[in-house]
C-alpha cells in the first residue's frame, strides 16, 4: 500500500508535493467554486431546516465538524421533526441533547449503505 514517489503530483509553479485540499493549514483553497458550492448547501440547509427533516452525516471527522456536524447537530436540536443519523466507523458521536432524536452507526460506510 505505499506509492512511488514519482508518482505523486507535484506542484507546476513551486515543484513541491501536491496534497489534498484540507482545512489542515493555511493552504486551504476557497476559490469561486468552492464559495459558490457553500452559498447553495447553507441556503438549502437555512430552506429545509424546519420540517420533517433526516440529516444524514457519513463520514465527517474532526477535521471540518462546523461545515457539517455543528450545523447538522443545532437544526436536529432546533426541530423536533428533525432525525440525525451519524454513520462512521470508530467516531459515530451523537450529543446528549440529540441523542432521542439520533442514530449513531459504528459502521464502514460501505457496509451500512449495502444494508440499507
Amino acid at each position: 500500500m505505499k506509492i512511488p514517489t514519482e508518482l505523486i503530483p507535484h506542484c507546476p509553479k513551486c515543484g513541491e508535493m501536491m496534497t489534498t485540499n484540507l482545512r489542515i493549514d493555511d493552504t486551504f483553497v476557497e476559490d469561486a467554486g468552492w464559495k459558490l458550492a457553500s452559498a447553495h448547501y447553507h441556503k438549502f440547509l437555512h430552506k429545509n431546516f424546519l420540517g420533517d427533516i433526516v440529516y444524514l452525516e457519513l463520514g465527517v471527522g474532526a477535521n471540518t465538524p462546523g461545515i457539517i456536524k455543528y450545523p447538522f447537530w443545532n437544526f436536529t436540536a432546533e426541530n423536533p421533526k428533525a432525525r440525525y443519523i451519524c454513520v462512521n466507523k470508530g467516531a459515530a458521536v451523537i450529543p446528549k441533547q440529540i441523542a432521542a432524536q439520533s442514530i449513531a452507526v459504528d459502521a464502514d460506510i460501505k457496509d451500512f449503505l449495502a444494508q440499507v
